[in-house]
């Protein structure tokens, strides 16, 4: 079959590999119709590169379908059109049970410490051959996919694996009050919906801020008051207008959905950088011990929002040693909330929103989709931000 595989630092190759078999009573085989190319796949084209093999299949954000199951799979037949959660979970464990499949006890990577194992991502995750590519093995099958029905294109539920009920959580995180207010920092895909999904759920006042002229675009046209970060000299003048507009106390809540890439931390650019020229196995280390984020947004949120307000992480961040300003935390009762989506958790809730209706835009939410054959590109323009991409959707 034909797969998107990591080759080395911003270097990506479509290749011929064997196809998955069942290894487990508990696996499946899909066929993927779509599968999206998401802002945490930059991070391993860039900043986690310590953590990946040349070879590795990327991608986490598939729909298709299902072409063979195991013994022991339950509810699921060939035929079935399914999206795959990111996450892999049992489904029956403690963790699981509690509502967090991103900390299953059944697929805990315990050898580096990580929670649940992932789709494409990294040796930390469990190494697990992602789903860039026409054929997935699914484990734990039995829990995992989502049966949706047939008829409506792909872009209706792809974003069920991951861009959904990220942004649904983070929302969920931010506690915004009713008729409260929020600022969204990053209007790539999950901050362009974090912002939609507030609205649908009627916080009074929703914000946005980006650098990137079609993201703010698509945003204001969805009635979000955008702020662009060209048109202010630093952050201060940024805090200073949206206060402002919040009686001069800030937003109930920020959500960061920028990570560990943000714009505006040029030491942890510069950190980030010469990690990735060293030898893998001695990056990896370092990463492992004292490895930095680039923290702009970060600190901004924790600038930004009111005295006893909530920041909500769904951005992805991957230091050990990254410092933050405890005192100011601790001064202003800011609650923090993080962690990777729980997909399973969140999907009777997106599930009825999925209509002809659409009031989540999702059918329209693609700005490319492309052959498989063109993942290079896609990943080069994704990162430059260039050709209007904010989402792009793989076709095999």
């Amino acid at each position: 079959m034909r797969a998107v595989t990591w080759q080395g630092k911003r270097e990506v190759r479509v290749e011929t590999v064997p196809a998955p078999e069942i290894e487990e009573p508990t696996d499946a085989i899909v066929r993927v119709t779509s599968s999206g190319l998401c802002g945490s796949d930059l991070h391993l084209y860039e900043v986690l590169t310590a953590f990946m093999t040349p070879g590795d299949i990327l991608g986490h954000e598939p729909i298709g379908v299902v072409e063979e199951v195991g013994s022991e799979v339950t509810g699921l037949k060939p035929g079935d059109r399914v999206v795959v959660p990111f996450q892999i979970a049992c489904g029956h464990c403690w963790m699981c049970g509690a509502g967090l499949p991103t900390q299953c006890e059944t697929t805990q990577v315990h050898d580096s410490g990580m929670g649940a194992a992932l789709f494409g991502y990294t040796r930390l995750y469990g190494g697990v051959p992602g789903a860039q590519a026409e054929y997935l093995r699914v484990p734990q099958a039995q829990f995992g996919p989502i049966k949706v029905p047939d008829g409506p294109p792909d872009d209706r539920y792809v974003y069920l694996s991951d861009v959904l009920p990220t942004a649904w959580q983070a929302v969920q995180y931010a506690d915004i009050p009713p008729g409260g207010s929020v600022a969204v920092l990053g209007l790539g895909p999950i901050g362009d919906m974090c912002c939609r999904i507030a609205r649908l759920q009627r916080a009074e006042v929703v914000m946005g801020v980006d650098l990137v002229s079609e993201r703010l675009r698509r945003a204001r046209e969805r009635g979000v008051e955008t702020y662009d970060l060209r048109r202010y000299e630093g952050r201060k003048e940024l805090i200073e207008e949206i206060r402002d507009r919040t009686d001069g106390r800030g937003p109930d809540a920020v959500i960061d959905a920028v990570g560990t890439e943000a714009h505006g931390s040029p030491v942890g650019r510069t950190a980030q950088q010469m990690s990735s020229m060293l030898p893998r196995a001695w990056a990896a280390r370092l990463a492992e011990r004292a490895g930095t984020d680039r923290l702009a947004a970060l600190h901004t949120a924790i600038e930004l929002v009111r005295r006893g307000g909530t920041i909500s992480l769904s951005g992805v961040y991957g230091g050990m040693a990254s410092p933050l300003p405890l005192m100011t935390m601790f001064d202003k009762q800011i609650q923090l909330r993080m962690g990777q989506a729980n997909v399973r958790r969140w999907v009777d809730d997106i599930l009825p929103l999925l209509t002809d209706e659409d009031p989540l835009g999702v059918d329209g939410f693609a700005s490319h989709r492309l052959p498989l054959e063109e993942a290079p590109h896609a990943y080069e323009i994704f990162q430059r931000k260039q050709e209007e991409a904010v989402k792009i959707l793989f076709q095999p």
